[in-house]
């Protein structure tokens, strides 16, 4: 996980258990600058491709400011409804308006040439 972070150069390491760790970057700045290109270099090949265009557009609302409004915030919660597991019992009952968004298909079309 060090080398992760320090390929990266931003974000933090913490033990998480016995023999668990977490990275974590929780810099919108970072995200953007580093994070999100990198996978745009290097993108996924899987249907996971399609969580990343997901997270991506939450995180490109949170550097617009959008999740300041009403309307911004449940738009993020709806794209994070498809998210990992979902969204969990708090966020349903405090987001009771919650409209699922499609998610993206993904084509596989081999590994990408990252030149």
């Amino acid at each position: 996980m060090e080398l992760i972070r320090a390929y990266f150069g931003v974000g933090s390491v913490t033990k998480k258990g016995k023999d668990q760790y977490q990275y974590r970057v929780c810099s919108v700045k970072d995200i953007v600058r580093v994070i999100i290109p990198h996978f745009i270099k290097y993108p996924l090949i899987s249907q996971k491709r399609a969580d990343f265009e997901i997270f991506k557009s939450i995180v490109e609302m949170l550097d617009r400011k959008e999740h300041l409004t009403p309307a911004g915030l449940q738009e993020i919660v709806n794209r994070k409804a498809f998210l990992n597991k979902g969204l969990p019992e708090p966020l349903k009952a405090a987001f009771p308006e919650t409209k699922y968004v499609t998610r993206p298909k993904v084509e596989y079309s081999g590994i990408p040439d990252p030149n």
